[in-house]
C-alpha cells in the first residue's frame, strides 16, 4: 500500500484549530491525527469527540482518533457520531475488545487496537484478523515530544511477518518521536503509516517540513 503521513493536531495552535485543518487538507496531508487522553490511562488531558465533531464539516480527510483513555468502550459510541473515520483504542484500557471491535465496524468504521511499547505483539494475535489498523507507540503515550524508542521496530516486523503469513489486512501505524531523522527507520521496518505532531509543529515552517515528509512517504 502506498505509505501515509497522519498529522497529529496535539501541538498544534487549537486557537486556530480550523485553519491549521483547512490547511493541513490544503497540503494534501492523508490523515489528520487526533490524540484523546482523558489524564486517567495517561497522566495527560486533551480533548473529546465534541471537539472533533464540529471539525468534521471543514475536511474531508481521513480522522484518524486515538483513544488514549480508560474503558473506551463506554464513550465509543461519542466518535462514532463526531465522525471519526478510523477509532484505535488501546489494548490495555479495556477488557471488552471484542465488543469495541464489533461496534465499531457495524457502525461502518475502521478499528484499530493499539499497544504501549512494553507490551507484547502476542497479546493482539486472537484479533489481528479482524481489525483495520495495529498502532504501534515508539514512546510511552500522553505526551508529545518524546524520544523515539528504536526497540519497538521489532514489533513492527513481527506484525509484518504475521501479515503476510496469516494473510490479515491491517495497516500498521506507528506514534511518538518520529521526524525527519527517525521516520525513514519506520518506514524500513514495514510502518504503513508514520503519525507526526511535534516535527511538524515546531517547525519554523510547518507545511515546509509537511512536503519533507511526503517526500520520504514516495
Amino acid at each position: 500500500m502506498q505509505k501515509k503521513l497522519s498529522v497529529s493536531i496535539l501541538d498544534s495552535d487549537f486557537s486556530k484549530i480550523k485553519e491549521t485543518i483547512k490547511k493541513l487538507e490544503k497540503n494534501k496531508v492523508d490523515w489528520i491525527h487526533f490524540d484523546v487522553m482523558d489524564g486517567n490511562f495517561v497522566s495527560n488531558l486533551t480533548f473529546g469527540a465534541k471537539l472533533i465533531k464540529p471539525l468534521r464539516k471543514f475536511s474531508n480527510l481521513t480522522f484518524d482518533t486515538h483513544l488514549m483513555i480508560k474503558n473506551p468502550e463506554k464513550y465509543l459510541q461519542n466518535f462514532i457520531d463526531a465522525g471519526c473515520d478510523i477509532i484505535t483504542v488501546h489494548y490495555e484500557a479495556t477488557k471488552n475488545l471484542k465488543k469495541i471491535i464489533e461496534v465499531t465496524k457495524k457502525a461502518g468504521k475502521k478499528i484499530g487496537i493499539s499497544i504501549k511499547p512494553k507490551t507484547p505483539v502476542n497479546v493482539l494475535k486472537k484479533y489481528l484478523c479482524c481489525i483495520d489498523l495495529v498502532l504501534v507507540m515508539s514512546v510511552e503515550p500522553g505526551f508529545g515530544g518524546q524520544i523515539f524508542n528504536e526497540s519497538v521496530l521489532q514489533k513492527v516486523l513481527q506484525l509484518k511477518d504475521l501479515r503476510e503469513t496469516k494473510n490479515y489486512k491491517y495497516i500498521i501505524e506507528i506514534d511518538g518521536g518520529i521526524n525527519l531523522q527517525t521516520a525513514p527507520i519506520a518506514l524500513k521496518a514495514g510502518v504503513d503509516v508514520i503519525v507526526v505532531g511535534n516535527a511538524i509543529f515546531s517547525s519554523k515552517n510547518p507545511f515546509k517540513t509537511i512536503d519533507k515528509f511526503k517526500q520520504l512517504l514516495k
